[in-house]
């Protein structure tokens, strides 16, 4: 049994009702929170004790979407051709590079994109994979690189047609199915930091067959769906062309929406699709860095979603970047909402995590009974920092530069900036190692 205390910490609950504590002790037995309070760890023998004086905790971050493959991404050196739609930037790009992506640089991606998003107070990453290469196995590659760098995570495969057809998606839910067995094996020996979800890349690249074959997946493994719906038009006009039916009437004809299930972008989804996703407790990532770098549109009816939760959708983990983007971009778009209501959007990527992982535990509070998953802040505020504007700090004033340490688990990852039990400067200088090779690679992919 492991002890840790925080000492004399600011503590600052993201979740609703947000708070402030000052001058608190976080008492953390193994993974768990035990106790909180001024004097909390009166007599506590500790086998840790972190000086949280001038520091305020929260709860840690989570990217309710990200795709790991792209890690390896940063500045790629290749030819391209035009790229004026969406539909050319996959082609072109992004179904050019997974392509090109073997085991070894599978890996390296996700030591990179958990690397990244620890440092930058992630603790939890939600990952979106895909890697037609190298399908078979991918997902134990992912979930490895997480495990090695001490992230919690969940991953699956994006099951498509756009490269071998029925094929392609055969060995995509299979791929899916094996790693979700694989996770019920870990548990049964006490391993439950990376979980597994069942993937599809978008509706447009999924005929019916594998929209059946997904359901069966899920049904098999007691997972739920993530997939994209909705980034661009296409993506609608698609469905309304082959099936004259909505994204989401045919989703859940094939009964793909539940409380389990996350779709993401959603930017031109009617009022009634959203309203549909609501009705079943579903979840809904939005990106809005993504977004804006693929100009695809906005996501105008983001204050109609009730389960709306943050994501980066591979453009890194760093999500104190991603919530001001997202918030500023809402305010240039005429929005009402303010930055506790962004605040709040990241917060429930916790209730994401207890519904992926199923097992009991509990996330993003900081209290008696709750998982240790936690980030100590550097943050010296300029003006009082008290409940009623705790969010405009998070918004407004907090970056990930005042990451100081972080717990995953109950367990320090990182250490005053300093990563725990890894050499993260070998890392990246193996990962742009990696990368080069892979850029050849993908250079010689024709679109």
């Amino acid at each position: 049994m492991a002890v840790t205390v925080i000492k004399g910490v600011r503590i600052f609950q993201t979740m609703d009702p947000v708070q402030i504590i000052e001058d608190a002790d976080v008492v953390i037995q193994d993974s768990v929170i035990k106790a909180v309070g001024s004097g909390a760890a009166y007599g506590v023998s500790a086998d840790t004790v972190i000086d949280g004086r001038g520091k305020t905790l929260i709860p840690g971050n989570v990217c309710s979407h990200h795709h790991y493959y792209s890690g390896l991404s940063r500045g790629m050196l290749i030819s391209a051709g035009p790229q004026t739609d969406f539909i050319q930037v996959l082609k072109e790009w992004w179904w050019r590079l997974d392509r090109g992506l073997d085991e070894e640089a599978c890996y390296y991606s996700s030591l990179i994109c958990s690397l990244d998003a620890i440092a930058s107070g992630t603790t939890c990453a939600i990952d979106h994979h895909a890697s037609p290469s190298y399908i078979g196995g991918s997902l134990s590659t992912i979930a490895k690189g997480m495990k090695d760098i001490g992230i919690r995570g969940a991953t699956c495969y994006e099951v498509t047609d756009r490269n071998g057809g029925m094929k392609e998606v055969e060995e995509g839910v299979e791929e899916n199915v094996r790693f979700a067995l694989e996770c019920e094996e870990g548990k049964k020996k006490g391993i439950n930091l990376v979980e597994a979800m069942i993937g599809g890349h978008a509706p447009f690249t999924l005929p019916d067959k594998a929209l059946e074959m997904m359901k069966e997946a899920c049904d098999r493994t007691g997972r739920g769906m993530h997939l994209h719906v909705a980034e661009d038009k296409y993506d609608v006009i698609h469905s309304h062309h082959i099936y004259n039916k909505d994204i989401v009437a045919r989703l859940e004809e094939h009964g793909l929406i539940t409380d389990r299930t996350l779709l993401v972008h959603a930017l031109h989804l009617s009022r009634d699709e959203i309203a549909t996703i609501n009705s079943h407790d579903a979840f809904l990532a939005h990106n809005p860095r993504s977004n804006m770098n693929n100009h695809v549109g906005y996501l105008k009816n983001i204050t109609d979603v009730k389960n709306l939760v943050l994501g980066t959708d591979g453009c890194g983990g760093n999500m104190f970047e991603e919530i001001k983007i997202g918030f500023f971009k809402h305010k240039d778009e005429g929005g009402p909402w303010w930055p506790a209501d962004f605040v709040r959007a990241l917060a429930r990527g916790n209730t994401l995590v207890e519904r992926i992982f199923n097992d009991g535990r509990k996330w993003g509070r900081i209290e008696p009974g709750y998982t240790a998953d936690l980030v100590l802040l550097d943050y010296q505020n300029p003006t009082p920092f008290v409940s009623e504007n705790a969010a405009t700090h998070f918004v407004w004033g907090i970056s990930s530069n005042a990451v100081h340490t972080v717990l995953v688990d109950g367990r320090v990852v990182l250490e005053d900036h300093q990563f725990r039990n890894i050499d993260a400067e070998r890392v990246y200088k193996e990962a742009a190692s990696v990368a080069r090779r892979v850029w050849k690679t993908v250079d010689k992919i024709k679109s």
